[in-house]
């Protein structure tokens, strides 16, 4: 099994939106892909789903080209797309019947899911008499929402699931709920693809990341060679005193300060062992001193930050 992305391509008049996009998924797991915003990410994910006509480029799944008949897929857009006046059951029951899942089926894993992602209450359990009020999706708060939006898109089982932004504007419970779910799916042999700002998430669960901006890959591959290549060039020392003018004096560059925390940038591991033993000789007393390789926020932030500086 496998997912591909080819020499993807598309421009709107002169406009280039997606230019000449390559990536491919060869076991499961979870692909990033990231970008500022306008990027071209979600242009992409939509070309990927057939949802918008490519001007160039293919889309294969197993060497065929991806349809929605030969790639069992589920798919969490940013902008949420439940009907706001129906009720939940119908028309969860309803998305499912779309994708071939029978209505008793459908029933069965809607509360499997309400159940994960605590939402029972919004729906009519099948084990009580009476139940809470059954709501519409205008009804739920944005959070609510996203967590039907996601069972929607896992009702069919799907081999191949595309998340955007699937923790947007969700509360650091709802969150943990959302990760728990994505982690069981990678636990199931799942292909995944996740598109999100937020770079801490895409560093738990991705294992390989395309990084666009203006439409174009600026960094692609398997995200630890990617940091290993950047070395260990970030220090964090706290002590219980001052220590700017030693730091400085070693030529480290301090990025910031919080009391007597310094989150600094080396040139290597040469020089921060130069400058620990330097606070050796004079006593200081060091509450930690860390050498690590850089986030992806950093990395992200590299990448594309000077192109988007005004």
């Amino acid at each position: 099994m496998g997912f591909a992305v080819n020499d993807l391509y598309k421009k709107y008049g002169e406009k280039v939106v997606v230019d000449h996009l390559s990536f491919q998924i060869d076991s499961p797991g979870v692909y990033a892909l990231l970008g500022t915003n306008g990027a071209g990410k979600t242009t992409s994910i939509r070309m990927i789903l057939g949802m918008l006509a490519k001007d160039g480029g293919t889309v294969t799944w197993n060497g065929q080209p991806l349809t929605m008949e030969n790639c069992n897929v589920g798919y969490l857009a940013e902008e949420r797309g439940l009907y706001p006046k129906c009720g939940l059951m119908d028309q969860l029951i309803y998305f499912a019947t779309l994708r071939g899942v029978s209505k008793a089926d459908a029933k069965k894993r809607i509360y499997y899911w309400a159940e994960k992602l605590d939402a029972m209450e919004y729906l009519k359990p099948p084990t009580l008499a009476k139940a809470a009020k059954i709501k519409k999706a205008d009804q739920l708060s944005k959070g609510n929402q996203q967590k039907f939006q996601l069972m929607a898109a896992l009702l069919s089982d799907p081999e191949l699931i595309i998340l955007d932004e699937p923790l947007s504007g969700l509360d650091p419970v709802n969150a943990d709920l959302f990760k728990g779910i994505i982690h069981e799916e990678i636990e199931k042999g799942k292909y995944l693809i996740m598109s999100s700002h937020q770079m801490a998430t895409i560093e738990e669960f991705c294992t390989d990341l395309t990084i666009l901006d203006r439409s174009k890959t600026v960094l692609q591959g398997n995200l630890a060679d990617i940091k290993k290549s950047y070395g260990r060039i970030h220090l964090y020392i706290k002590s219980e005193q001052d220590l700017e003018q030693q730091i400085m004096a070693a030529g480290v560059n301090i990025e910031s300060k919080v009391g007597f925390a310094y989150q600094c940038k080396v040139t290597g591991e040469e020089q921060a062992n130069a400058l620990l033993k330097a606070l050796v000789e004079q006593g200081v007393t060091l509450i930690a001193f860390e050498l690590c390789e850089p986030s992806l926020h950093d990395i992200f932030v590299e990448k594309v930050g000077d192109t988007h500086e005004e």
